[in-house]
């Protein structure tokens, strides 16, 4: 038994790794025009060849290196709330996370026209804000909680969701056609906007919010324990769980400001790399989520002939019968198992 299980642990990561370095080839040379892998490498390289120099590395590579952070960040994100609350339903896009960073932005491009930065900062407030009103509502701030707790959080950030896509409903009757044109495609979640300026943006986030993830993964385990159990062991359960969410929700909320909000691939990262790996992994939901970015993009851009479909269409087309698959096995695997 031992063997077969090295060999998957082995044999995933390498996998993944390789699928996720030929889709970003694929990326930077397919589109129209096509570009050939030497013209591409020459280019990267410094070379400048008219014409192929601005798309590769204006247009395609830092849109590929945008799909890459964003998905990290947000297989990082769906993974923390789906472990620590020990429940693949927990993820941004369902307990409503995703939906308070959209909020957010929406107020900032349609009563204030922001973009950059201020565009970050609201979509983060945002996300912070539905996560704060998510842990006062359930209880899960407090010590002494309980799977019942976990539950709890779940349920209210489902009904937090609803009520802010209502919100944002009627912010969009507020607001001009033109105005609405704009948040609407936002709101797809589309990678049509990538520069090396987001890259920075998501690279930075990602430098500080990773190394923040690493030091709490170990109290996080801990966590996962149960509440009880956890405070016994000399864990501060509320702190530790409001430090994880803070991370996850920064995570999700600024790629939100950078992507608009791509659906379910926080949802779908953890569950698959669980799969491929066989236990949990960060490491792993970070790189399948980065798969399924890229993936959704290139399909997006290539596979409908003329019609070019955000990367959030394709996602969502992935990532909803994989909710309702799992929907049908969640009454009978308990927390997630």
């Amino acid at each position: 038994m031992n063997a077969p299980r090295g060999r998957r642990r082995l044999l995933g990561p390498l996998a993944i790794a390789v699928v996720l370095a030929g889709l970003v080839v694929v990326r930077v040379l397919v589109g129209t025009p096509f570009i050939f892998a030497d013209q591409a490498l020459r280019v990267i390289l410094g070379e400048e060849i008219p014409g192929i120099s601005f798309i590769v590395r204006e247009n395609r590579l830092p849109t590929a290196v945008v799909a890459l952070l964003a998905g990290v960040a947000f297989g990082l994100s769906g993974t923390v709330f789906q472990t620590m609350l020990r429940n693949p339903l927990a993820s941004p896009d369902v307990i409503g996370v995703t939906l308070g960073a959209s909020a957010g932005a929406v107020i900032a491009l349609s009563f204030f026209q922001a973009q950059g930065t201020a565009l970050f900062w609201f979509a983060l407030l945002g996300g912070l804000a539905t996560s704060v009103l998510i842990l006062l509502v359930s209880g899960a701030a407090r010590p002494g909680g309980s799977g019942a707790v976990d539950n709890r959080f779940v349920l209210v950030g489902i009904g937090v969701a609803a009520a802010l896509s209502a919100l944002i409903s009627y912010l969009m009757t507020r607001i001009s056609s033109q105005t609405a044109g704009d948040v609407m495609h936002w709101m797809v979640g589309s990678l049509s906007t990538s520069t090396w300026d987001r890259v920075v943006v998501l690279a930075l986030a990602l430098a500080v919010l990773i190394p923040a993830l690493v030091l709490l993964v170990s109290r996080l385990q801990i966590l996962q324990l149960g509440d009880e159990t956890a405070t016994g062991l000399g864990l501060a359960v509320p702190r530790t769980r409001i430090a994880l969410i803070m991370v996850a929700v920064t995570l999700c909320a600024l790629t939100v400001a950078v992507t608009g909000p791509l659906s379910f691939v926080a949802f779908l990262a953890g569950p698959l790399a669980r799969m491929i790996t066989g236990r949990p992994s960060f490491p792993m939901a970070a790189a399948v989520g980065a798969t399924i970015v890229l993936l959704a993009d290139i399909i997006g851009q290539n596979a409908f002939g003329s019609v070019e479909l955000p990367a959030g269409v394709i996602s969502g087309a992935l990532g909803a019968p994989f909710l309702l698959w799992l929907l049908t096995r969640t009454p009978n695997t308990g927390h997630g198992r």
